[in-house]
């Protein structure tokens, strides 16, 4: 240090802190007893590639990069600094690499290094013969003792710093097992809600399952009824129209036939005198003794030919009637059946959609309401 750095040596030199105070920690342990191992790792590198030197270029760059500081300090605060301040400087990486960097610039030539250890050598050879042995063994005592109160501060420091690591273990230890305990009671809820979802979605889908046969047979039943009731429509539909030819037809022959007694009542001399060619009676003065039998039993058999067709026209009239509202009838039913058809199918799909949102967890929709038939008038 003298030669590297003069004012910093002078200052150690004033406050009687030899290297040995805080070099000799750096290498015997290389390094690894305060420092972290990100450092510890660099420094072992250039070891294994430039030799021994390189602790001595360490140790000067370490005392170069904390020589503001050092200078500063008197001699507890200079041990204090070198025992806790220094190694926190170099707990991040960039700052170990650099100082690696600087180590690796420092040239200390290998004959003066020798050259010093002779001197040192000897100096410590000569110091031995001159020296009083009760003055050598005051001082050594005196480095002793400075080595224990060293080792005790450095042994409570660990202590306090065990202990806070247990401390700080023990709660983190106790934090992770709270919590390893609020996930396993987490995990039990989330499996047994597993099991009852896998459950109810079995039920879901055994209740789907036996809507979908109950409505595949409302279904068939529903196009069942549905065509029995077109077959039925269209089987009175021909009813209806083989009435009305068979109306028609009998009103043809009702006609001819008034026609042909028509034409036999105007041949007949008596009958062309009492009615007229459109069939009204005639006002005459014939009297009623001068008319025969004959005549009188004609015309109520005319009489009752009419009434008898004129009957039959109006029963053939009834059953079309009849069968017109028996038709409408039959729509109006139809209709109602494709509107219960399409509500269950609308029921059907909507509670479908609500059990497999229910079995997923989202809020079911709201079914769609039935659209109401429309009323016929018959």
């Amino acid at each position: 240090t003298k030669e590297q750095l003069p004012d910093l040596h002078s200052h150690f030199s004033d406050l009687n802190l030899e290297a040995h105070m805080y070099a000799s920690q750096w290498f015997l342990t290389l390094f690894t007893a305060k420092f972290p191992l990100c450092m510890v790792f660099h420094i072992i590198d250039l070891l294994l590639c430039e030799g021994l030197n390189i602790i001595f270029h360490v140790a000067l760059a370490l005392l170069k990069t904390s020589k503001e500081d050092l200078l500063q300090a008197d001699f507890e605060g200079a041990l204090k600094f070198f025992r806790v301040q220094l190694p926190k400087r170099y707990r991040a990486e960039e700052n170990a690499r650099r100082l690696m960097e600087q180590a690796c610039n420092i040239k200390v030539p290998t004959k003066k290094l020798k050259k010093y250890e002779k001197e040192y050598q000897t100096m410590r050879e000569s110091q031995l013969q001159q020296e009083d042995p009760m003055d050598r063994y005051k001082r050594e005592n005196r480095r002793l003792q400075e080595a224990s109160m060293r080792l005790e501060q450095e042994n409570d420091d660990l202590a306090h710093e065990l202990v806070t690591s247990k401390i700080a273990l023990r709660n983190d230890l106790d934090q992770a097992e709270d919590k390893a305990d609020v996930l396993n009671k987490e995990l039990l809820l989330t499996k047994q809600r597993l099991v009852e979802t896998e459950e109810e979605k079995r039920k879901q889908e055994e209740e789907t399952a036996q809507l979908k046969e109950v409505f595949r047979k409302q279904l068939e039943k529903a196009e069942y009824e549905i065509k029995k009731t077109t077959a039925i429509i269209a089987e009175y539909k021909q009813i209806c129209s083989q009435l009305s030819t068979r109306l028609e037809k009998q009103q043809a022959a009702s006609k001819e036939e008034l026609e042909v007694v028509k034409g036999k009542m105007m041949a007949c001399k008596h009958c062309s005198d009492i009615f007229s060619k459109e069939g009204a009676l005639k006002v005459a003065a014939i009297s009623r003794e001068d008319q025969g039998i004959e005549s009188d039993d004609e015309k109520d058999s005319l009489k009752k030919q009419l009434r008898e067709m004129e009957l039959e026209l109006a029963q053939t009239k009834l059953q079309l009637v009849e069968a017109k509202c028996k038709i409408q009838e039959l729509e109006h039913q139809r209709g109602a059946l494709m509107n219960e058809i399409q509500a269950a199918k609308n029921s059907w799909f909507s509670k479908t959609l609500n059990s497999i949102k229910t079995a997923t967890g989202t809020q079911p929709l709201q079914p769609p309401q039935a659209t109401q038939p429309p009323k016929e008038s018959t």
